[in-house]
């Protein structure tokens, strides 16, 4: 019977899980925290997970196969008291390109500043409209950026409702004074992110996200010379964004992400069309090396 009941509670969740949005798989290291507690780690795996995959977080309907391919990654470090945790995280997502098996990295952003308490087995609340607790605003938020780079990438500005709701999730974390919220201290973190992505200045690289993936690597297969020279004129556009904002973290979170993508897609073709996208690559990200390939090769 109680089997049974099992049976039954795991198909209810699975039939939850069926309309959502995110596939996010969460990954806890905590090997630096000295603790004989060692499963409250993974039921924080567990309930992270499931605050991102189960919750619905747009007004769409989606099918299984139609769900964003993202994960945290996230490394405690310390545990100053009990319920108290101080981590640093990697949030990845990627996007797949139509006619291939090619799955194309959107965003690769490493946070440093996550500070949080959780109490095992409680389950993780969150308003959009008020500031409950600092790890389901954190989570929430990266909920909404994920949501927005995969809508920019389908259709031009596609993500601004989304966008919106991160910056909401900022304004209303302001008051909790905690680390990663403020626009003092680091530029590279979540505010400055939302600020960046919402700056106006900004435009060009967020209409370039769309012209990249939909009208280059979505046609890659078939045009890949018109595919070259799309994405080309689109790093044109981001050194011009670059040229106002020299450390925007919007811009060195696009490379962040593209670098290696970018020198196996002019690593062939045209070899003038390869030379200026080296020259701009060389000068807008601080990864100058990673760039050699796409000229050596012949």
């Amino acid at each position: 019977m109680v089997r049974l009941i099992a049976i039954s509670l795991l198909s209810m969740l699975s039939l939850a899980a069926a309309g959502q949005e995110l596939n996010c798989k969460v990954t806890i290291n905590a090997d630096q925290i000295q603790t004989s507690d060692r499963g409250i780690f993974k039921d924080m795996e567990r309930n992270i997970a499931n605050f991102m995959n189960t919750r619905k977080w747009t007004n769409d309907t989606y099918k299984n196969y139609e769900r964003i391919n993202c994960a945290i990654f996230l490394n405690i470090s310390r545990m100053p008291s009990i319920g108290s945790f101080m981590a640093s995280a990697q949030i990845t997502l990627a996007r797949p390109v139509y006619n291939s098996n090619y799955e194309s990295v959107l965003l690769n952003f490493a946070d440093r500043e996550w500070e949080f308490e959780y109490i095992e087995s409680l389950p993780l609340e969150y308003n959009d409209n008020a500031y409950i607790s600092n790890l389901t605003s954190i989570l929430a938020y990266y909920a909404y950026i994920i949501l927005g780079m995969d809508y920019d990438s389908f259709s031009e500005r596609g993500g601004d409702p989304f966008f919106q709701s991160a910056l909401m999730v900022v304004n209303n974390a302001q008051s909790s004074n905690r680390p990663g919220w403020q626009s003092i201290g680091s530029t590279r973190n979540r505010y400055n992110l939302i600020e960046n992505i919402n700056n106006p200045q900004m435009a060009e690289l967020r209409k370039g996200i769309y012209k990249y993936h939909r009208q280059a690597l979505d046609n890659f297969d078939k045009k890949p010379d018109e595919g070259r020279q799309t994405i080309l004129n689109v790093l044109k556009s981001i050194r011009n964004v670059w040229q106002i904002y020299p450390s925007s973290i919007y811009v060195i979170t696009f490379f962040d992400s593209k670098s290696n993508e970018l020198v196996n897609v002019f690593s062939e073709g045209n070899l003038s069309v390869r030379r200026e996208a080296y020259d701009i690559l060389t000068v807008v990200d601080a990864k100058r090396n990673t760039y050699q390939k796409i000229i050596a090769t012949n």
